[in-house]
């Protein structure tokens, strides 16, 4: 696989936006659907196959014409049309440090742009530019690392033993032979050994010849059909225009900063920041909130296994974690005044429409999705954040157990 490709910068997009996250961390990747007549590679090793991908020779750049698929959130509870939220079709290109994905909507296209060091994304439901400034590490590291990157690649045996350390915890399929848009290309569909939550597998295609990841989808536990997908009607390899990437966001749209650890630049702050003991445990995080801390030691019949501070002394919010594996629950406490609600639309606005639940007096949002359940409410001055690859039931009943 191209070296840029491996190591280009990966980006995520905060907010409502839960379809592009997806798109964000498969920025790297493109995905190819429609199957044609090309070739097939010969069957090989899973761990040889991916060795045989790493030492791919690298394209220049990369265009494709996309379709992405979103069928995490019912549609009963979609207002309006998005393309993040309901899907659609839209482009793809990927040079040296830069990308930019669009997809089309009918109230205006979602676009990601990375070029350099600049980051901006646009959500045409809310109308709303998320701005960042890419860490000047993240550059430094990525060339350090393509210029060894062909005397660094791990050996098959090492690959190999690798795949065993991973088997340990996913379910590792091997490396099908397959026509992926008439590229000769290998799948392999991976799946967490323990069932507790509600992912149920991921899958992935790769360029046999290149190395470009070519398909890449994630499945709910118990439905053959993805949940969310990224794919390609069409492919071509082959140096691009840095005007493509060269564009501003829609002008008259509200802008929305966001801070990256290492953007603002100053080393030694961030040093002391990495190296600063964690807070941890119930007394310790209860001491440094402004509220009383809610800390059972069971919910929804998982055992409190985490208690931990986040954020600034000025902006503190406690992190409990319950169970183990993919069926854990997270929950998040913080003054009220500094959370985020889940805007629901107004009017002919697209969005979410979110059910309402009560929660011992408190009305809850509640948004179920098919790879997990988020719920947020107010009591006492703080918010509650419960969240997890759970089902609506199990989110309510951690919820009421607070």
């Amino acid at each position: 696989m191209n070296h840029f490709l491996r190591t280009a910068p990966t980006s995520r997009l905060l907010g409502t936006l839960l379809g592009l996250a997806l798109a964000i961390a498969a920025g790297t990747t493109i995905a190819v659907a429609a199957q044609g007549s090309g070739p097939v590679p010969r069957r090989e090793s899973l761990a040889a196959a991916v060795h045989q991908a790493l030492r791919a020779r690298a394209p220049q750049g990369v265009f494709a014409r996309i379709t992405f698929t979103d069928n995490l959130i019912s549609s009963s509870e979609i207002q309006g049309s998005d393309p993040l939220l309901n899907g659609g079709t839209g482009r793809l290109w990927i040079t040296a440090h830069r990308l930019r994905l669009e997809i089309q909507g009918d109230n205006g296209d979602a676009q990601i742009v990375i070029n350099g060091r600049s980051f901006w994304a646009y959500d045409p439901a809310f109308r709303t530019v998320y701005r960042a400034t890419l860490p000047a590490s993240a550059l430094r590291a990525s060339g350090g690392r393509a210029s060894h990157a062909r005397n660094a690649l791990p050996s098959l045996t090492q690959i190999q033993s690798g795949l065993h350390r991973l088997a340990r915890h996913l379910h590792v399929g091997g490396a099908s032979p397959t026509d992926v848009a008439g590229q000769a290309a290998y799948s392999v569909r991976v799946s967490p050994r323990q069932d507790n939550g509600l992912l149920g597998a991921a899958g992935l295609a790769w360029d046999a010849v290149r190395g470009v990841p070519l398909r890449l989808g994630l499945y709910a536990r118990g439905n053959p059909t993805p949940v969310l997908q990224l794919a390609a009607t069409d492919i071509s390899f082959g140096p691009q225009s840095e005007s493509i990437f060269n564009i501003n966001p829609p002008s008259g749209a509200h802008v929305v900063s966001l801070s990256t650890p290492t953007a603002t630049g100053h080393p030694r702050a961030e040093s002391r920041t990495r190296h600063q003991a964690p807070v941890q445990g119930v007394k310790a995080v209860a001491s440094r909130l402004p509220f009383a801390l809610a800390a059972p030691a069971s919910l929804a019949g998982r055992s409190r296994t985490t208690v931990r501070l986040l954020g600034p002394a000025a902006h503190p919010t406690a992190l409990l974690l319950y169970g183990h594996g993919l069926g854990s629950v997270v929950v998040l406490e913080q003054p009220s005044g500094h959370a985020r609600t889940i805007q629901a639309p107004s009017g002919d606005q697209p969005g979410l429409s979110l059910p309402t639940v009560s929660i011992r007096g408190a009305a809850a949002q509640q948004l179920q999705t098919a790879l997990g359940t988020v719920l947020r409410f107010t009591r006492g001055g703080v918010a509650y954040t419960v969240l997890g690859s759970v089902t609506a039931a199990t989110a309510d009943a951690a919820a009421r157990g607070l």
